[in-house]
């Protein structure tokens, strides 16, 4: 008897240089899907995510379709091995975009230039050195966003991925973001670590963004999914394309709220989350999260056997 599954999809970060190499080895659907989405773009994807340079590769704008095609090569992969249909699908902030090609709601090659403009976009907001983020580890989330209030003085300064009990990040203003730093190791933090990105994803700085986005979308086909995706604005479904569009504009100034999204596909029968796509990240979250769902990230051969081999013990 099959375990009942979620699959989950990284964002931003979990990126590296020769990404899904041994993978792509075994199973050619990854180069074909990588192929498909440079295509679409004019950009050799599977060559940037081989052989960098890092420098290239972490650009937002070249990060994001690479780490899309990443995913989603990585479902297909998985689609061919297993007997049955994810129960939900939920992505981190960008990877909501990979959960949304893998339910039919968007063709991996609109996904691919739409997100190349949501990075872009989101670099243009902001310029860069002015904002950053950071992680605070150790406070929960009420003291997170007191601090959060009092670092701020008149710029912005939010509390934007709920990542696991205990784990926030936060975004903003580069100088509210490193008051917020020094009052959360004040109020007790662990640490406060300023993270080494470029844009300051989910506060309001990205309202700019979010509207050149809304517009962008215009132009691509939303269809109704064919699988349940949970969206991190609002931890729920949405089957009207519109709605859809909505809160994907919505997502780029509002908190990534994982914590919930992981206890709501708990609550639909999930015993299994599997991470599809390079690195572990969310599979650490879940274990932080809820440590009676099984989890297991899938980014290579091994990986995927084991996977498999868990579902169906």
């Amino acid at each position: 008897m099959s375990k009942r599954i979620a699959v989950t999809f990284p964002g931003q970060g979990s990126q590296s240089v020769g990404m899904l190499a041994e993978l792509a080895t075994a199973f050619p659907v990854v180069r074909q899907t990588f192929e498909e989405g440079s295509q679409a773009l004019g950009v050799d994807l599977w060559a940037l995510s081989q052989h960098g340079p890092k420098e290239q590769l972490d650009e937002t704008q070249n990060t994001q379709p690479a780490m899309l095609c990443a995913g989603m090569s990585v479902m297909r992969v998985m689609d061919q091995q297993m007997g049955q249909s994810p129960l939900v699908l939920a992505g981190h902030s960008l990877g909501e975009y990979t959960a949304l090609v893998a339910a039919g709601v968007i063709e991996l090659a609109d996904a691919v230039r739409l997100v190349s403009m949501r990075g872009r976009f989101m670099q243009e907001a902001v310029p860069a050195g002015t904002g950053a983020m950071a992680a605070i580890l150790g406070l929960d989330d009420d003291q997170v966003r007191e601090v959060c209030v009092a670092g701020a003085q008149g710029q912005v300064a939010e509390a934007v991925n709920f990542n696991s009990p205990g784990q926030v990040v936060v975004a903003g203003d580069a100088e509210a973001i490193k008051r917020v730093a020094e009052l959360a190791k004040a109020a007790g933090a662990k640490r406060a670590l300023l993270l080494d990105v470029s844009v300051p994803s989910h506060c309001a700085l990205m309202r700019p963004a979010a509207e050149r986005l809304a517009e962008a979308m215009h132009a691509i086909a939303f269809m109704s999914p064919r699988l349940p995706v949970l969206h991190n604005v609002s931890v729920s479904e949405a089957n009207d394309p519109a709605a859809i569009q909505q809160l994907l504009v919505e997502q780029l100034f509002s908190p990534v709220r994982w914590v919930e999204t992981v206890r709501a596909i708990a609550g639909r029968g999930a015993e299994v989350i599997l991470e599809a796509g390079p690195g572990k990240v969310l599979t650490g979250l879940v274990k932080r999260i809820d440590k009676s769902l099984a989890a297991l990230p899938v980014f290579d051969p091994a990986s995927l056997e084991t996977a498999m081999e868990s579902i169906n013990a």
